[in-house]
């Protein structure tokens, strides 16, 4: 068995991979609150006496940078919090990124439309109401001197087990994962989370992927030579 071909070969797959979670880091770079995926090697036992490369994928919780909008309906977090929406399907999803909406309905959406879940009701205000609407560092939600409600904020011990849906957001289908109150996390108003990718980072990362791709992708050209060479030569009679 020719080990290095294999070896060749997981390498490729592993530079594939990185190579398309960079792509979709670049993708998502402009999305508030977006938190990074990045992409760890290690060697996995193949066989008593070799080793072939393999690749694992996990997300980078690492705070964004708050940014200033001076939009009453932008709110971006201060600690590992999240809030909690609702998707069509009536199950729970997870975001960082507060640019939301009002509906004609006077409900808190997101930009996909999904409800912004409030504690015990979804998060709303009164539409024939012209005050607008505050919301305090706690996340109560107040219109015109009225509280109105709080905004659901939820925290995991272990936000690497979430699920990315895309669009900045996640699902808990990991049966490890439990949301919990979030007593330390702080909303800002008018304020939004940036993402915590590095567009420069990534395309550096691009480069150097790619090129780990090339390389391996040569030594199965080699390894390849060198077997037809070795089957020429040992099919020729003497």
């Amino acid at each position: 068995m020719n080990v290095s071909l294999y070896q060749a070969a997981a390498a490729m797959n592993a530079n594939a991979r990185w190579q398309d979670m960079i792509s979709e880091n670049l993708a998502a770079s402009s999305t508030p609150g977006a938190r990074s995926r990045d992409v760890s090697f290690s060697s996995v036992q193949a066989g008593s006496k070799f080793v072939i490369p393999s690749a694992s994928t996990g997300i980078n919780f690492t705070p964004g940078e708050l940014k200033s909008t001076g939009n009453p309906l932008d709110f971006g977090l201060e600690g590992k919090g999240f809030f909690e929406v609702q998707l069509p399907n009536g199950e729970r999803a997870y975001t960082r990124d507060g640019e939301f909406h009002l509906n004609s309905r006077g409900q808190l959406i997101t930009k996909q439309g999904y409800s912004v879940a409030g504690e015990g009701a979804p998060a709303s205000v009164d539409p024939a109401n012209n005050h607008a609407l505050t919301i305090s560092a706690n996340g109560e939600i107040s219109q015109g001197g009225e509280i109105k409600g709080r905004l659901k904020l939820v925290e995991f011990t272990n936000p690497k087990l979430l699920t990315p849906l895309g669009s900045g957001l996640y699902r808990a289908d990991n049966p490890q994962l439990t949301p919990s109150a979030t007593p330390a996390t702080q909303v800002r108003q008018g304020f939004v989370e940036a993402s915590n990718i590095s567009t420069t980072t990534e395309m550096a990362g691009l480069i150097t992927a790619m090129r780990a791709f090339e390389a391996n992708q040569k030594i199965i050209q080699m390894q390849d030579d060198r077997m037809g060479r070795t089957i020429t030569e040992l099919g020729t009679p003497s």
